[in-house]
């Protein structure tokens, strides 16, 4: 089976090692930091950077920089060094990021008023906020339009968290206790396949990804999407490795499984008027009824307990239910916009994925 192309390797860099390249000077910088262990002063490159970027969210320099320090501690790429995660200078880098990204975030996402701090309270509130009307729907414009060419785009744009699926929210598990611990384990057990390696979530998506013909190797597309992919990444990875954000975590993960189980059910329903067949859609498939059952466990039993034994946590975790909500939706609403205009989601000017129609079709035979 063909695989479509990586992006082209730049000129050698410090990063070569890599399968992305740095996105500006405060990447780059970073990146040079984590492989080499040279650090010619990306701290200062970061203030100076934050202090003039328009919108930190969609900044591609600053935005691949945090996913960069990220990946280091997830362990997700061997050219970054292991014993370069807790240098100071990093760390010093990631706070600047992570200071003005979430203060971005909080001024960018609307938060509805806060409910009582009692899990059926909670979990009513959750349940109303990841249940209103949005704007146009990705899954149903996947279910009913896409091209092979837009579909494999999605898988793309997936890639970046998926092949990492449940990652940034098992960070929660030891900063929790009691109930809220006890469901939070209970959904992750499920997104690590319940103890059987070929069902865990994403190695059951690496297989969608092998099956559309793409390449499953973590990090293979990063050059390719856009900073509001990585954004949404990256705030799950700020909310989890932050211990001060738990409450904003939970509340992630809430509107992450609360907003799963029908989308997944036209993903693979578009997927398959595509000629894709169960290697594929298995992912998608998995998730309307795995996700149906974690909505209940995530809303009442993980948010709505943790509201109740620490309602101190409340405010975060009603922000990052619709923090989630708002950052998916731009990845989403950039997808829409670029095909409505007949235009790739993906990078522009950057290499990889030609003839994408023509390379799904021959990976489908």
């Amino acid at each position: 089976m063909p695989v479509l192309a990586s992006p082209a390797p730049s000129a050698l860099t410090a990063e070569d090692d890599l399968p992305f390249s740095s996105r500006g000077p405060v990447s780059a910088a970073v990146l040079r930091h984590l492989t080499e262990g040279v650090d010619d002063g990306h701290t200062a490159r970061a203030e100076t950077a934050v202090a003039v970027t328009a919108d930190i969210e969609r900044d591609d320099d600053l935005q691949l920089a945090l996913f960069a320090l990220y990946a280091s501690s997830y362990g997700a790429f061997p050219a970054l060094r292991a014993d370069l995660e807790w240098d100071p200078a990093l760390i010093a880098t990631r706070r600047v990021l992570e200071a003005a990204f979430e203060a971005s975030l909080r001024r960018s996402v609307p938060v509805p008023d806060l409910p009582e701090p009692t899990g059926d309270s909670v979990a009513r509130a959750l349940f109303a906020l990841t249940g209103a009307e949005g704007g146009p729907s990705l899954s149903r414009y996947l279910a009913r339009k896409a091209t092979l060419a837009q579909a494999s785009e999605f898988l793309v744009q997936r890639t970046i968290y998926t092949l990492r699926e449940a990652d940034p929210h098992s960070w929660a598990i030891p900063r929790l206790s009691g109930r809220a611990k006890a469901a939070l384990v209970e959904i992750q057990s499920d997104e690590y396949g319940g103890g059987r390696p070929d069902r865990v979530h994403a190695t059951l998506f690496a297989r969608a990804v092998r099956g559309a013909g793409l390449d499953d190797t973590y990090g293979a597309y990063v050059d390719l999407v856009p900073a509001v992919t990585l954004a949404s990444l990256n705030t799950m990875s700020m909310f989890g490795l932050n211990r001060r954000l738990v409450g904003a975590i939970v509340g992630h993960l809430a509107a992450f499984e609360m907003t799963s189980s029908i989308p997944n059910r036209l993903y693979a329903e578009g997927l398959r008027r595509l000629g894709f067949g169960d290697d594929v859609c298995e992912y998608f498939d998995e998730h309307v009824e795995a996700d149906a059952v974690h909505e209940q466990i995530a809303g009442r039993d993980m948010a709505g307990a943790l509201a109740e034994d620490r309602p101190d946590l409340l405010p975060d975790i009603v922000f990052g239910a619709a923090a989630c909500l708002v950052v998916d939706d731009r990845v989403g609403q950039h997808m829409l916009e670029a095909w409505g205009r007949g235009e790739s989601s993906l990078r522009p000017g950057v290499a990889g994925l030609p003839d994408r129609d023509a390379a799904t079709t021959e990976a489908r035979a």
